[in-house]
């Protein structure tokens, strides 16, 4: 089998931290009581129930979101109606803050090697506005984003994979895509992608299976 050409990487969650991991940046960014956010996810899908129902396909991932985000805008007496505004907040303007160490080491180890890099998200720059992308500069590294922001065709979507494919002008099967969920997953296996579950609790073990796709190695 020849070996892949193409990295395509999930944006939030794989690239950034997940908002789950940096409750102490956004309680201190907002000027709430440390340990007031207590909605874990996939930390602790036991005590987020609303998490438990987007994972059983009763709610989207969105719909997860903008629960979450009215909930915060009411801590701090604000109506917040879309998820851009809660992510500008907690997150401030330091986007390089939160995006994930492996996160840099994997993408430059990828692209000195040659591997074609790809973002396909569903969410860029609904979450985190426009001006995010523009303000961090390894995505500079990337030479396409496909994002539902804009093309309004979300993962699981088959189309979506189709999208990426086209953008790089490559057959999905010599693309590797990395996504946190398992959905996302199923739907780049069943487009013919070659895919890694990335888990947001082991980051630096999903980045080396990933790259192990290359016949890379994150060290």
């Amino acid at each position: 089998m020849a070996k892949p050409q193409a990295l395509v990487l999930d944006f939030g969650g794989v690239v950034t931290r997940t908002l789950f991991e940096t409750h102490a940046l956004t309680e201190e960014a907002l000027g709430l009581r440390p340990g007031t956010l207590d909605w874990r996810g996939p930390f602790d899908p036991a005590s987020d129930a609303l998490w438990r129902s987007m994972q059983a396909d009763e709610i989207s991932e969105r719909d997860y979101w903008k629960t979450r985000t009215r909930e915060v805008g009411q801590l701090v007496g604000e109506d917040w109606q879309d998820m851009s505004t809660f992510v500008q907040r907690a997150r401030g303007a330091d986007p390089q803050a939160v995006v994930r160490p492996e996160a840099v080491r994997a993408i430059d180890i990828a692209h000195q090697a040659g591997v074609r890099l790809a973002i396909l998200s569903n969410e860029l720059d609904l979450f985190y506005g426009k001006s995010f992308r523009e303000r961090l500069p390894l995505l500079s590294l990337f030479e396409t984003i496909v994002d539902a922001t804009y093309t309004k065709v979300l993962k699981p979507d088959p189309r979506a994979y189709a999208m990426a494919g086209e953008a790089l002008e490559l057959p999905l099967s010599s693309c590797v895509f990395v996504d946190d969920q398992t959905r996302n997953i199923d739907g780049a296996i069943a487009a013919g992608m070659l895919a890694v579950h990335f888990d947001v609790a082991r980051p630096a073990q999903s980045y080396a299976e990933a790259l192990g796709h290359f016949g890379l190695s994150l060290s």
